[in-house]
C-alpha cells in the first residue's frame, strides 16, 4: 500500500505547535525565578554590616526621644541641638550611642565607642579615634548621641571623618559640631562632665575594631 501523503501546509502546522510547545515564555521564566522561594540581594543585605542600609529615616520626634532614653533625660540644649541638625541636614538614616574620652593641651586625643543603629533595622559595633590641633584645653569623659545622614552602605562608615570649620554650636550644657567624607555627614551631640574649651581642627577615624594609634 502506497503511504497516504500529507499536504504541506499540515506538516507546517504541527512542526510550528512542536517548536512553540519546548519554549518557555520569557515571563513565565520570570515568574518562576519569582516563586522560587529565594530572597532578594537587597533582603540579603539589609540590617547586616557591611550591607546596604535602607533608606529609611527618623522623624524629629522618634530622634529626639531616642537621644532623651540614651541620655537619660531631656533638656532644652538637647531640643535645640536637634531642632538644628533637622533644619540644616533634614532626617537622619540613623544614629550611633556610645561613650568617648578626650584631653588636650593644644594637641589632643579622642577615643570613643559605640553601636551603629538604623532605621531599616539592625545594629554594629563601630569605634573611633583621632587626633585634634588647636586652642583646646582640658579634658572629658562624654557620652555622644551621633546622627548619621546618607551612609548607604555601613562599611563606607569605615574612614576618616573631618570636622566641619565653624559648625561647632553650644547650647545648655550640650554640644554639636559636624563631621564630613565623601558625602557623609555626621552631626555627634555630646554631653558629659569636664571642659574642652576652643575652637579645633582635626578628625576621628571610625573603625570596625578598636585602635590604640588615633593616626
Amino acid at each position: 500500500m502506497t503511504p497516504k501523503k500529507f499536504p504541506a501546509w499540515l506538516c507546517a502546522l504541527v512542526l510550528s505547535v512542536s517548536v512553540v510547545a519546548g519554549t518557555t515564555a520569557p515571563g513565565a521564566a520570570q515568574a518562576q525565578d519569582e516563586r522560587s522561594g529565594e530572597p532578594a540581594a537587597a533582603d540579603v543585605a539589609q540590617g547586616q554590616p557591611g550591607g546596604e542600609i535602607p533608606q529609611e529615616t527618623y522623624s524629629q520626634e522618634e530622634t529626639l526621644a531616642a537621644a532623651q532614653k540614651f541620655f537619660g533625660g531631656t533638656t532644652s540644649g538637647l531640643a535645640k541641638a536637634i531642632e538644628k541638625a533637622f533644619s540644616e541636614l533634614g532626617r537622619p538614616v540613623g544614629y550611633i550611642i556610645g561613650n568617648e574620652g578626650s584631653g588636650a593641651f593644644v594637641v589632643g586625643l579622642r577615643y570613643g565607642e559605640g553601636e551603629l543603629v538604623y532605621k531599616g533595622g539592625g545594629t554594629t559595633k563601630v569605634y573611633w579615634q583621632g587626633p585634634s590641633v588647636g586652642w583646646d584645653i582640658g579634658g572629658n569623659a562624654s557620652k555622644v548621641f551621633t546622627l548619621v545622614y546618607d551612609l548607604r552602605w555601613t562599611k563606607d562608615l569605615y574612614q576618616r571623618f573631618p570636622g566641619v570649620d565653624g559648625s561647632l554650636y553650644v547650647v545648655a550644657g550640650v554640644g554639636l559640631n559636624y563631621q564630613r567624607a565623601n558625602g557623609i555627614t555626621l552631626a555627634p551631640i555630646r554631653t558629659g562632665v569636664g571642659l574642652r574649651a576652643g575652637a579645633s581642627v582635626g578628625y576621628l577615624a571610625y573603625t570596625r575594631e578598636k585602635r590604640i594609634n588615633p593616626f
